[in-house]
């Protein structure tokens, strides 16, 4: 099992970037696949981007480019650094972790908003 707690989330202008981080309670190292996900109010649950064991990363086409998700072994963390931000982008993130086929175990969620 594994605790995954988010942060970083906030209120940001167009144009702007954030960073979101996703604190793991055991070496990511040990975990397959880590995920980013979000979800906007009244839409399903929609992948962002992926990290795998080996440092393979995948992306939803609509992050590709803007968005680039890394890993911190030492520090058992898994981020997200979001650029070019749009108000589409606007949603609750969430971090995963599970094998590659799969997410397991989930963040809370952090919320991040894309206003002017």
């Amino acid at each position: 099992q594994v605790q995954l707690v988010e942060s970083g989330g906030g209120l940001v202008q167009p144009g702007g970037s954030l960073r979101l981080s996703c604190a793991a309670s055991r070496s990511v190292l040990s975990i397959d696949a880590m995920r980013w996900y979000r979800q906007a109010p009244g839409l399903q649950r929609e992948f962002v981007a992926r990290v795998t064991k080996g440092g393979r990363t995948n992306y939803a086409d609509s992050v590709k480019g803007r968005f680039t998700i890394s890993r911190d072994n030492a520090q058992n963390t898994v981020y997200l650094q979001m650029n070019s931000l749009k108000p589409e982008d606007t949603a609750v993130y969430y971090c995963a972790a599970g094998d590659y086929e799969s997410p397991r175990y989930w963040g809370q969620g952090t919320q991040v908003t894309v206003s002017s």
